[in-house]
């Protein structure tokens, strides 16, 4: 009962909103680890509001009365983040023009909260590391070491363990940054809370702006509490004002609301969830590229196969009546340079007598053939003419409506020299 006493304390000292079971928990493990000098770990979506739980450690905490730094890691360039945490001497590089404390040293006795921790160079991270094993640190430009009591509170919106696994952070400081972890749930596992933190922030906005506070309809408050929030209590806030200046009425309906709420959810970076990262989709992008070539190549090879085929059949109709050899199997042809199987011309078998009327046969149907080949390559040329010609040269569209895939097309165009169509 009491510690539920000092959860509505530290809510209503920070200004925080929700009956959230998560919520509280995590409010309860801040409170608990406040008295101690252990390391903490804050983990959660952008925008869920992690900036207040550092401020719940250090009040509560026995050094409620030192300094209490907030340095976000991820807006301070790689070239000079070491001179920020740790200081500079005078003369160490380009434009040190005089000595430098930094946050490590100012905030000595106090606490030091580094969000977006997952954004420092490797250099960093061993740094970091040393003060926070040892608590000694050096200057850049100096060898002096140099001493600190500071209480590290770090936050992060990045799936740490990923980080760690792709190596762009070290196991080491995770594991001695994560001595406490705290998790600060996304807006959508608060469905309960989202009306509560929309009746605040109108109330503030009509507050400051001196005007009606905007409500909602009870459709138009199903709709806020089942939306994803990529964006969590931050973008509900930025909607909320939005509403709340834009609309003249007063009372939001459902379709009111539903202009505000963006289709598009971007920004979102989940912890531990099941998207992949930017890398992953890239390399997932390619996987699904290299697939369709693959399945294309396929279906090419089963069409030429089929094309090989009906020419064995013929020809073995042809051997039936004496007049040409056998051809060789299809499963036998020997593979181009792209995957196609090379057809070998159909030799006429010439008998050792002089000509007669069968000898003349078979040259003419042998001409037959090859004027009909030549005759279906014609048909096949003014067909890829005709599709381009109703696509507007979109071969992409044409490909489509020939029932080819696109590299197939591109081949029949370079083999037909239509490329300039």
């Amino acid at each position: 009962m009491a510690m539920s006493n000092n959860i509505q304390q530290v809510k209503q000292r920070f200004g925080i909103i929700g009956q959230s079971p998560e919520l509280e928990r995590a409010i309860d493990v801040a409170l608990q680890v406040a008295p101690t000098d252990l390391s903490v770990l804050i983990m959660g979506e952008s925008g869920v509001g992690k900036e207040n739980f550092p401020q719940i450690i250090h009040q509560y905490s026995r050094r409620k009365h030192g300094s209490y730094f907030a340095v976000n890691c991820g807006s301070i360039p790689e070239g000079t983040i070491d001179s920020e945490l740790f200081g500079h001497e005078k003369g160490s590089f380009t434009g040190a023009t005089g000595e430098r404390k930094g946050y490590f040293e100012a905030a000595n006795g106090g606490t030091l909260f580094l969000d977006e921790v997952g954004e420092l160079p490797l250099s960093t991270q061993a740094r970091l590391l040393r003060v926070l094993e040892t608590g000694e640190f050096i200057k850049v430009g100096s060898s002096k070491v140099e001493k600190s009591d500071v209480r590290v509170v770090a936050a992060t919106n990045l799936n740490m363990v990923n980080a760690v696994e792709k190596g762009r952070f070290r196991e080491d400081l995770y594991y001695r940054l994560n001595s406490v972890p705290i998790r600060i749930p996304a807006l959508r596992d608060r469905k309960d809370d989202i009306p509560l933190l929309f009746r605040k922030f109108a109330g503030d906005c009509a507050e400051k702006y001196m005007m009606p506070p905007i409500s909602l309809t009870e459709e138009a408050k199903e709709l806020l509490k089942n939306y994803r929030w990529p964006g969590n209590i931050r973008q509900l806030k930025n909607i909320t004002e939005q509403i709340s200046i834009i609309e003249q009425e007063r009372f939001i309906t459902l379709d009111i609301l539903g202009k505000y709420l963006p289709n598009n959810e971007v920004g979102m970076m989940v912890l531990l969830s099941s998207n992949q990262s930017a890398e992953q989709k890239s390399f997932a992008n390619e996987r699904e590229i290299l697939y369709q070539v693959l399945f294309d190549m396929k279906k090419d090879i089963n069409d030429l196969k089929h094309v090989v085929n009906n020419l064995a059949d013929d020809a073995q109709n042809a051997q039936a009546k004496g007049t040409v050899s056998p051809v060789v199997k299809n499963d036998a042809l020997p593979i181009l340079q792209g995957g196609e199987q090379s057809v070998p011309p159909l030799p006429v078998k010439y008998e050792e007598a002089p000509a007669t009327n069968k000898h003349f046969e078979e040259i003419q149907d042998a001409t037959e053939y090859e004027e009909t080949a030549l005759s279906l390559n014609d048909v096949e040329k003014d067909m890829i003419k005709k599709a381009l010609d109703r696509h507007g040269g979109k071969r992409k569209l044409a490909a489509a409506d020939l029932g080819i895939s696109e590299r197939t097309l591109y081949r029949k165009l370079k083999e037909y020299n239509l490329e300039s169509l």
